[in-house]
């Protein structure tokens, strides 16, 4: 049995393991790797390169790219190109932008910049440049993972309301990227860009954005003009200076409106006429161009004039009464070598439209017989003065008296109107002609003819007969003087005795006619008596009258009664 138990395997013993508290430290940074690890994966987006010409105030693990200043990745790394001509920049986007990186997405660096038009990327100064994202239409792009960073930041932002335009224009002047659209003088939109025309002939087209609600106020009669810099000009009311704003005197600016827009409405127009995205607008040079558009019923003439055309060009006025009526298209050098005489030839557009209030709308063709008649009945062009501080000029319209009826004449379909010196040029003309007519007469001859007048007076003058009759005239007034003398001595007592024989006239009237009174009935001495006292009354009234006359004209004996 002893045996038995030598043979039996021992029993082992087992020995519990304790856990270390050494072990949750790795643990635990394990588990906060592997966290990490996951939500960097989770959160990670795609990693995209964009290229821009320059790295400018980019810093590799700092600049950030945002969109509406949310944080959406990181500079990875700033390189060069192969070809060394920009800079590529890798960007880790994180996961939220994944869904918004498509072919339509912008990027630009945000910095201080100064355009004219505005100031922007103040902020930058502080924090630092950053990368902006616009996604654009991000559901209708493809993915993308390389882009073109743009220079400049984008006129108009995604999501922005408004409508694009396109407007056409010869000149571009100091119109640029940001440059202010005007709308009653607010500002309604901005330009986004230009295109030059292909090899350089045809009008340069301007890409502008209208904000709403400005471009539900564009109709397609709207008119587009260039407002900027200052503009100075004289009018009836004197010196005139247009300024816009500054912002356009920096940048230049575009306004457009409705130039038959009424001042004052009670209610909306009920006809409103939505413009379709990207239609295309003329620009005006100004307001005036503009306005000077709207008059489409064009009558063309021609005048040719012999005098001076200094300060006379393409869009001078054409005015009658003072009031414009057109605007000069053309003016070329004409040498007319049958006639041997060279003329200026000035080639114009009226619209009667704009002054005559007709009852109706005419057509152009209706226009161009009132014109007619007009030539018809006197009306003739002249160069006159529009401004003399500038030395502008513009052609006015006068009707003229003709003793002869004028026969309008035509060149082709256009009517040629006979003109006639203006301004200094037809004061000058004036004083030519009297100088000629002056010239013209014998003014040698007439000296001498002078001459031989005074020369043959002076001879009479000098003669003894001359002499002789002067020396007896001479002689009759002192005889005549002498007369007058005695005739006034010899007349003064008669005068003094005048008044005397008048009252005694008087007084024997009065005893005649207390004895005609005695005498009363139908006598004959009655009726003698009565005759006489009528007789010795008018021989007393005439006796009175010479008495006065006499006193006051006594040498009325010599000369007599005048």
């Amino acid at each position: 049995m002893s045996q038995n138990n030598n043979n039996q395997a021992p029993f082992a013993t087992s020995r519990k393991i304790k856990f270390s508290l050494v072990w949750v430290v790795p643990i635990l940074v394990a588990i906060l790797a592997i966290y990490l690890g996951w939500k960097a994966i989770a959160n990670s987006g795609p990693t995209i390169t964009v290229s821009f010409e320059t790295a400018d105030g980019i810093v590799s693990g700092q600049t950030q790219v945002k969109s509406k200043s949310v944080v959406l990745g990181t500079v990875k790394s700033v390189s060069l190109s192969k070809d060394m001509s920009h800079v590529d920049v890798q960007i880790a986007m994180t996961s939220r932008a994944s869904s918004i990186i498509t072919s339509n997405a912008r990027f630009w660096v945000v910095r201080p910049r100064f355009n004219g038009a505005s100031i922007s990327g103040l902020e930058t100064l502080i924090s630092g440049a950053y990368i902006t994202l616009d996604p654009g239409d991000y559901k209708v792009g493809r993915r993308q993972r390389y882009f073109v960073g743009l220079e400049a930041p984008p006129g108009v932002r995604s999501g922005q309301p408004g409508t694009s335009y396109v407007l056409a224009t010869d000149n571009l002047g100091s119109l640029g990227e940001g440059a202010p659209i005007f709308y009653r003088d607010t500002v309604a939109g901005e330009v986004l860009s230009y295109d030059m025309p292909a090899g350089g002939v045809g009008p340069i087209l301007l890409h502008v954005f209208i904000k709403k609600p400005y471009d539900t106020y564009l109709r397609p009669d709207s008119a587009f003009w260039n407002v900027s810099g200052i503009k100075f000009g004289f009018g009836a009311t004197g010196l005139n200076v247009e300024l816009q704003s500054i912002q356009a005197l920096m940048s230049g600016g575009v306004a457009f409106d409705e130039l038959d827009r009424p001042t004052v409405t009670d209610k909306a127009p009920s006809n409103k006429v939505v413009v379709p995205t990207n239609t295309k607008f003329t620009l005006y040079s100004d307001r005036d161009a503009a306005e000077n558009a709207r008059f489409r019923d064009n009558v063309p003439l021609v005048t040719y004039v012999a005098s001076s055309v200094k300060g006379l060009g393409k869009g001078s006025r054409v005015t009658l009464f003072g009031l414009q009526i057109g605007t000069v298209k053309d003016v070329a050098l004409i040498i007319d070598r049958k006639a041997k005489q060279t003329r200026a030839k000035i080639t114009m557009d009226i619209q009667p439209n704009r002054v005559f209030a007709f009852s109706k709308k005419y057509d152009s063709a209706t226009l161009a017989l009132i014109t007619k008649s007009l030539v018809a009945n006197g009306m003739k062009t002249s160069v006159a003065s529009d401004n003399f501080l500038f030395g502008s000029s513009l052609i006015s319209l006068n009707f003229v008296d003709s003793k002869t009826p004028i026969v309008p004449q035509m060149e082709g379909d256009t009517l040629v109107i006979p003109s006639q010196a203006g301004g200094m040029d037809g004061i000058m003309a004036s004083m030519s002609t009297v100088a000629s007519k002056i010239a013209a007469m014998p003014l040698d001859q007439m000296g001498q003819n002078l001459n031989s007048l005074l020369a043959h007076t002076d001879d009479k003058l000098n003669s003894p007969d001359v002499a002789k009759t002067l020396k007896a005239m001479r002689q009759t007034m002192q005889n005549m003087s002498d007369l007058s003398k005695k005739l006034n001595n010899g007349a003064t007592p008669l005068l003094k005795q005048l008044p005397e024989m008048s009252r005694q006239l008087d007084d024997t009237l009065k005893n005649a006619n207390k004895l005609l009174a005695s005498y009363g009935g139908n006598t004959d001495f009655h009726r003698n008596l009565q005759g006489m006292i009528v007789q010795l009354s008018e021989t007393a009234r005439s006796l009175r009258f010479l008495s006065d006359f006499m006193t006051q004209h006594p040498s009325a004996l010599i000369t007599g009664r005048k």
